[in-house]
């Protein structure tokens, strides 16, 4: 949309005419460029939940629920206004499109928690660390709540309204930084913007923590076999970090898959990490460098395979190609269902 500022205060005045009070001025731009997103269906499944876990909390927090009418009329007189050329047809297309989506987030407001819509989150740190993969330090504005092991929505001011999953690197630190990983796609606008573009003072939002699959269960003891495949190394390098900074005297394999050696972006860390744990052992697999070890070649889950103890809880995370065969290959191999946790598909 043209003029977003513009369009953001026109719209948060015809909230504000009919509901005073409804909507906070300095949310409006936000709220409207998500609403706005999700309206026009221009995302993929991932995406678009990314978006409604925003705008779930966003209408459960101001008390949207009871409003949809004035919302979407004021987010079809906006558009109408600043997004020219508008027509009859597409008037009434728009306004169809529009009570979908507040449909969708008035279901999604009445599962989600409570507590802020999104954060802004201030850029601190942005290193290239490999071809296409960025390591982003970001200081939240307020102090984000989160599990390691879970994923919030990221916003880039580049794209507002787009919001795509990532997952912290790290455990809660004490000054509430926040790491992620990303990896820019090919057809991805959000993932190139924040490998790409972003720098150090830039301004992100991030919204609402999601998903218990690969967190931790703070009743068990069990030793942990933790495979990674490309950036699916950050919410599993942040169980390492919790479990560092517990007693629980479990012993943790990881296994970091990528093509050839030169692929491993983290090594820093994982360095770090492995000198000062007795109790931890990573492991390297290769699936593309004849240089590699012997006991190193193979894609991760087929490495990870061989390291694998009975009593583990076993946890991956990597790319979707190779997240999609590997339950049945762990039950094939007798891992008990039960004790394998894979990312949660996050689709509306």
């Amino acid at each position: 949309m043209r003029h977003a500022r513009q369009a953001a205060n026109h719209f948060w005045c015809l909230v504000e005419d009919r509901c005073p009070g409804l909507l906070p001025e300095p949310e409006a731009a936000v709220f409207l460029a998500a609403l706005g997103r999700l309206a026009s269906g221009g995302d993929d499944a991932a995406g678009r939940a990314a978006l409604l876990a925003v705008l779930g909390r966003a209408h459960r927090r101001y008390r949207l629920l009871r409003h949809q009418p004035t919302i979407g009329d004021a987010l079809t007189a906006t558009v109408a206004r600043y997004a020219a050329p508008w027509t009859p047809e597409l008037t009434a297309a728009w306004e169809r499109a529009c009570r979908r989506a507040s449909a969708a987030a008035a279901r999604c407001a009445k599962r989600a928690g409570d507590g802020p819509a999104w954060w802004p989150a201030q850029v601190i740190d942005h290193d290239r660390a490999a071809d296409g993969i960025a390591i982003l330090t970001v200081r939240p504005w307020r102090r984000l709540l989160f599990l390691p092991g879970q994923a919030v929505p990221v916003c880039t001011e580049r794209w507002p309204g787009r919001w795509r999953w990532c997952s912290p690197a790290n455990a809660p630190r004490p000054d509430g930084t926040l790491e992620f990983h990303v990896r820019a796609v090919a057809a991805g606008t959000v993932s190139r913007a924040l490998v790409d573009a972003l720098r150090p003072g830039d301004q992100l939002w991030l919204g609402p923590r999601c998903g218990t699959s690969l967190t931790l269960d703070p009743a068990s003891r069990a030793d942990l076999l933790l495979v990674a495949g490309g950036t699916g190394l950050a919410p599993l390098r942040a169980l390492v970090e919790q479990v560092a900074g517990s007693r629980a005297g479990r012993r943790v394999t990881l296994v970091v898959g990528a093509r050839t050696f030169a692929d491993v972006y983290d090594s820093i860390s994982l360095d770090k990490l492995q000198c000062a744990h007795d109790w931890l052992t990573i492991v390297p697999a290769f699936s593309h460098d004849v240089a590699a070890e012997p006991g190193e070649r193979g894609d991760a889950l087929t490495v990870a395979l061989d390291y694998h103890r009975p009593g583990q809880e076993v946890y991956l995370c990597g790319p979707p190609a190779m997240v999609a065969g590997s339950r049945l290959r762990l039950l094939a191999a007798g891992i008990p269902a039960e004790r394998i946790h894979l990312p949660e598909e996050f689709a509306s």
